[in-house]
């Protein structure tokens, strides 16, 4: 759930809650009551995450001995 937070109080405690934010947790900063901004974890772990697992997929052995032709009519037999 996200902490709602208020703007002075934000910038007078930017540090604390930067650190919050790097263990997961989620703001709103708002600005006399109206919510402005949301203050959230950067998404650079995720796409690390990813380009791992692309690169684990792109090393993996290859199915051998199914030719292109045969995986084609796989494909319009409605087998794959």
């Amino acid at each position: 759930m996200d902490a709602s937070i208020g703007a002075f109080e934000a910038k007078a405690q930017l540090s604390r809650l930067l650190r919050a934010v790097e263990q997961g947790q989620r703001f709103t900063i708002s600005v006399r009551g109206k919510p402005v901004a949301d203050l959230i974890p950067h998404r650079g772990d995720a796409t690390d995450a990813a380009a791992a697992a692309l690169a684990a997929l792109q090393a993996a052995p290859r199915i051998q001995g199914v030719s292109d032709a045969e995986v084609a009519g796989f494909v319009s037999e409605g087998r794959l």
